[in-house]
């Protein structure tokens, strides 16, 4: 078994078209999205379009979630724009995905844990807002419950991959469109990847055993960041532009 895992896309059509592009140059042909497809200040509806003609398998994020769960007015300000951009076929389609799935009976497939599309699940923010690598007893936690031998997760834009104790492996594959942001829960922080590409994973499974492959692919992220700024979000501007937020 061979796959792409690709997540946290937030309206960054320019950086999902480059890694489809890379997912097909190396030969590839199913894919799982991990969710976060929309929100941001980018182009949600170019983004759904590439998405609904996509075969691929999706999850919905919590994102994703708020586009559907409550009125615009209450909406923060990655996904009114958003939802401002979708008719209501696509808000039909985005509904339509569950929020986390089996994929081929051994691959279990969430946005951040399997209860909570909003809690981090490789990594543990600090009340200084150090974001750093969780401890393997809370990590293990999250995945009682769970009988697939590969877990896939996102949430936290950052790429990880994790050995449970007996064996399993559970894998961020980074995200496509976002490589930094901040947020105040659990407490103030930021992420931040460090370069502007998009990135995504390749699984395999070969000899009985997950292998996992990191992709960083370049676009032009200059167009993303400039039209970020033009629409009022200068920190995504600079993340998209540098990998860093400040």
């Amino acid at each position: 078994m061979r796959f792409a895992a690709i997540a946290d896309v937030h309206g960054n059509y320019l950086a999902l078209e480059a890694v489809l592009a890379d997912i097909r140059a190396h030969g590839i042909t199913d894919i799982v999205n991990l969710g976060d497809m929309l929100s941001g200040p980018l182009d949600a509806r170019r983004t759904i379009e590439i998405l609904m003609q996509l075969d691929a398998v999706h999850v919905l994020g919590n994102h994703d979630r708020y586009l559907l769960d409550r009125p615009p007015e209450k909406m923060g300000s990655w996904d009114r724009p958003a939802h401002a951009a979708l008719n209501a076929a696509q808000l039909d389609w985005l509904r339509a995905q569950p929020m986390t799935r089996v994929f081929r009976e051994q691959v279990f497939l969430c946005h951040a844990t399997p209860e909570n599309d909003e809690v981090y699940w490789l990594d543990t923010v600090h009340p200084d807002g150090t974001v750093a690598l969780s401890p393997l007893d809370r990590i293990e936690q999250f995945a009682q419950g769970v009988s697939q031998s590969l877990i896939l997760c996102a949430h936290t834009h950052l790429a990880r991959a994790v050995r449970l104790r007996e064996g399993r492996l559970i894998v961020n594959p980074g995200s496509v469109g976002s490589p930094g942001f901040r947020d105040k829960h659990p407490y103030p922080h930021v992420v931040e990847a460090g370069t502007p590409h998009a990135r995504y994973a390749f699984l395999e499974l070969a000899n009985g055993a997950w292998q996992v492959t990191f992709r960083h692919v370049a676009y032009d992220h200059d167009a993303m960041a400039a039209l970020a700024r033009r629409n009022g979000q200068p920190e995504l501007a600079n993340a998209l532009a540098t990998g860093w937020i400040n």
